[in-house]
């Protein structure tokens, strides 16, 4: 049943990032140009997100366990560190130079085209990276 709720998940959550706009580049990097013709619309798009995620968030941090019986594993550190300001400033660069971030590329993997297949590629290149630097962090 967890794989088949993750499955159905993920789907609707990819079906919306296309609908939204959110796995084309142009409009992506059209909502990131603030200096020249500035797109608002994907704004829109997290403003909703956020609204919807806020009810089954405040939901979790009251329970212990999902309602399909998983146990529930919500961040426990609040302060922020250089860590988190390093990994965001990544992600935003190259969420600004690609005009692509994970789960759009997930989704428009399929599509073929070069430029998703290279994202995805250095998006694993980085997550192998960040394991290989955290089994070395533990290991001291």
């Amino acid at each position: 049943m967890n794989k088949l709720t993750a499955f159905f998940s993920g789907l609707i959550f990819g079906i919306g990032l296309l609908l939204a706009g959110m796995a084309n580049p142009a409009k992506v990097l059209g909502f990131l140009d603030l200096a020249g013709a500035w797109d608002p619309s994907l704004g829109l798009v997290m403003a909703a997100a956020v609204a919807v995620a806020a009810w089954p968030f405040h939901w979790a941090g009251k329970h212990r366990h999902s309602l399909l019986g998983a146990p529930i594993q919500l961040p426990l550190k609040r302060e922020l560190d250089a860590r988190l300001i390093g990994g965001s400033l990544l992600f935003g660069v190259g969420w600004g130079i690609a005009g692509i971030c994970p789960g759009p590329a997930v989704a428009i993997l399929l599509t073929g085209h070069w430029q998703v297949i290279v994202f995805v590629l250095a998006m694993l290149a980085g997550i192998q990276l960040f394991a290989l630097l955290e089994k070395r962090r533990a290991m001291r």
